[in-house]
Order: C-alpha cells, then structure tokens, then sequence
C-alpha cells in the first residue's frame, strides 16, 4: 500500500515537473526575424509601452521590431543579437526592466521643443509616425555630440561652409507650423524615444546620394524614405 502511495507521488510530481517545463518553454519562445503571429503582437505591444516601438502593432517580426529589440537589449546590457529569447523577454516583461519615453522633457523648454517640432515637420510631414520620432532623434543626438553645436535652435540652424546642415533652413520651410502629430513626435524624443538609436545623419535616397555619409558613417535602419546613420 505504501509502495503504491510512493509511486503516485512520483508519477504526480513528474506530471507537474512536465507541465511546468512545457509553461516555461511556450512562455520564452524565441522569436527572431521573420517570426508571425500573437506572441510577436505581445513583444511588440510591450516593447512599444516601454517607449521602444513606435510602429503598427502587426505581429511579423521585421527589421523594426528587431531594432526595437536591439534597443532594449543594448539600454539593459543584454546580448545583443535582435533575437527575442529566454534572456530577452524574461527581462522584457519583468517588472524591474527600464523604459524609454517616459521620462521627463525638462531638460528642454518649450521653445525648444516647438523648434524640434518644426525641423520634424518640415523633414519629416509625411513621413510615419517613427520616422518623425526619428528625425528628433539625430537633432538630439548632435545637441549631445561635441561634433555639433549643443542647442537644438543652433544645431537646426548650423551651416557647414555656408550651406546649412538641414535643407527646410535653405528653403524656408522651417518655419511652418508643426502639425500636432510633429509636436507629439518631438516631445517623445525629448522624453527619450530613440527608434534610431545613435545616429546623427540621415537623408532621402531618391533625393540625395548622400555619399560622404554612406562612406563615412555606419547605416542604422530605413524608416520610411529616409535612412539613418551612426
């Protein structure tokens, strides 16, 4: 009677032990590029609340989502290899992991930040919500970079042997007024939103060669018709 009562306590435990590997596994699927479907959507829709994905909810893993990925892994001291596995999600939708974006603007006024919105709007109106957030991006990335002046009113308006270093400058569009979804763009990149990381350039292939950059600077991604480099 005893001996049965054991082997019921054995098979028990080896079925929960089995359920227990098989929740662990399924929870940390390891997505990659490529990778469909709702555990993608939950990678992207977390990812975006932590201010990484500024991009439609679409549930394929493409190069934007790996970047967002890349990102995260790279503020988290993670490896950095794009992939979302076991190291990854884990600390993805860990209570304890950082975010991007949520922080605070006050290092920038408002006058700063109705000129971001202005240098989005003129490069970027027609552009995607992420390709907005981007072009804030490099503006800020050059008011931090020693290579570049450290305001944003003067990085805009910096010109490089007499011609200015953004084009609306040259032809005026600079000026317009910045759409709601412009200023929405430039307050997260204020806040911290960086959909293109590093870079400091970026430029429309159907309209520039953009040589001296393409030799110069590493690429970083394509967001709409404009594409980033670092």
């Amino acid at each position: 009677m005893q001996k049965k009562m054991i082997i019921s306590i054995l098979l028990i435990l080896l079925l929960l032990t089995a359920i227990s590997t098989e929740v662990f596994a399924s929870e940390y699927k390891l997505l990659k590029f490529g990778s469909r479907g709702n555990d993608v959507i939950k990678l992207q829709r977390e990812l975006q609340n932590r201010g990484y994905y500024n991009y439609n909810i679409d549930g394929i893993y493409g190069k934007i989502t790996e970047r967002a990925v890349i990102n995260y892994q790279i503020d988290n001291k993670l490896r950095i290899d794009g992939l979302a596995g076991k190291e990854t999600q884990s600390k993805l939708y860990g209570s304890s992991s950082p975010s991007r974006g949520n922080g605070s603007t006050t290092a920038y006024n408002a006058d700063d930040i109705y000129w971001l919105a202005r240098i989005i709007h003129a490069e970027a109106g027609a552009e995607p919500y992420q390709g907005k957030v981007a072009v804030g991006n490099v503006v800020l990335n050059r008011v931090k970079s020693k290579d570049f002046p450290n305001t944003i009113y003067n990085v805009i308006f910096e010109y490089y042997k007499n011609i200015p270093q953004f084009s609306p400058v040259a032809d005026g569009t600079i000026y317009n007024t910045p759409s709601a979804e412009s200023i929405r763009a430039a307050k997260d990149a204020a806040s911290g939103v960086r959909p293109v990381g590093n870079s400091t350039y970026f430029f429309n292939p159907s309209k520039a060669a953009g040589t001296w950059i393409v030799q110069n600077k590493t690429y970083v991604v394509r967001i709409g018709n404009h594409v980033f480099y670092q």
